[in-house]
């Protein structure tokens, strides 16, 4: 799934993101909202890890990600 789909269905992708990303606050994924960029500073934020990283790890969640 890209991140277009993702964004648009933001509220039902948020359980699923907060399952793989358990320190990111409601607050976070609000502030989030679906746009990849936004999500990757606060997995980097949150976790303390490189950009690349946090990249690289939103990118395995789109890919796996089904509805």
């Amino acid at each position: 799934m890209n991140w277009d789909q993702i964004e648009g269905n933001w509220k039902q992708a948020k359980g699923k993101v907060k399952e793989k990303w358990g320190k990111l606050t409601d607050d976070d994924l609000d502030v989030a909202s679906g746009k990849k960029d936004q999500l990757v500073g606060k997995i980097q934020e949150r976790y303390g890890c490189a950009k690349e990283e946090a990249e690289k790890q939103a990118d395995e969640f789109a890919r796996g990600y089904k509805q």
